[in-house]
């Protein structure tokens, strides 16, 4: 899981500076309206939605942004229809590769994705590929120096996180998605701040690399990240922490 960490402190830098041009704004709100529509408009039911509209008051957004894409969603006013595709692929030294993408034109996302996957040594494939190396799990990363170990595995497990592994200055939750949002609010309540709380896509393996490898990938996930219609990229790399420190530096 350390590629999944590192990575994971490094997208929560990026997303603070992604905030500042507004293009996690633009991202979030996507999200919001999608989950929306998918699910209904209320958080209390709608599970997606309400982990959306966290992440957005995390990120600062506006409430009246955050009340306008959901009315979007649910079809009070009008607003732009997104629908999701997911791509696979393979990137630098045989890493899997998903892209979760919401966009309002389906051709142009895939041309695009495609083209960025060329330019930085990787190669898209098929449905199916890669999607089975992957499993959904609830993630928190939580900085060391908020809490004990044993004070948080206590308040973790109890509230049904499947595991806490140490790595590094920071702590690793794992949940069954349905259990995220108890977990989450488990930790809240006790005032534990976290890095990083998300439903993610984790390998079941991972490959490691370094040199130039190493670099093209985090170059590849890095592009395909910043594309206005993904949401989120999926890779089971594992990658020394100095590479990951060197990409950190330059954010």
């Amino acid at each position: 899981m350390s590629g999944h960490s590192k990575w994971a402190s490094i997208k929560h830098k990026k997303a603070a500076v992604d905030a500042k041009r507004g293009k996690l704004f633009s991202k979030l709100i996507r999200e919001i309206t999608v989950s929306a529509r998918e699910g209904g408009g209320s958080t209390e039911t709608n599970a997606r939605l309400r982990t959306a509209v966290d992440r957005a008051k995390e990120a600062n957004m506006p409430l009246d942004n955050i009340e306008k894409a959901i009315k979007r969603g649910t079809g009070e006013m009008e607003g732009v229809t997104y629908e999701t595709c997911l791509f696979e692929g393979y990137g630098p030294g045989g890493v899997a590769i998903m892209v979760e993408t919401l966009t309002d034109n389906k051709n142009r996302t895939t041309a695009e994705v495609r083209n960025i996957f060329s330019k930085k040594n990787g190669n898209m494939a098929g449905s199916g590929s890669v999607a089975w190396i992957f499993v959904q799990k609830g993630y928190i990363l939580v900085p060391k120096d908020k809490i004990s170990e044993d004070d948080l595995l206590s308040i973790a497990l109890e509230a049904g996180a499947e595991d806490v592994k140490t790595e590094g200055d920071k702590y690793e939750i794992t949940t069954e998605p349905k259990d995220f949002e108890s977990v989450k609010s488990s930790l809240k309540e006790k005032n534990v701040a976290w890095e990083t709380a998300e439903i993610t896509m984790i390998p079941s393996s991972t490959i490691k690399l370094d040199g130039q490898n190493a670099k093209q990938v985090l170059s590849l996930v890095e592009n395909l990240e910043d594309h206005d219609d993904v949401q989120n990229v999926y890779s089971n790399f594992d990658i020394p922490d100095s590479v990951m420190n060197d990409i950190a530096e330059d954010i």
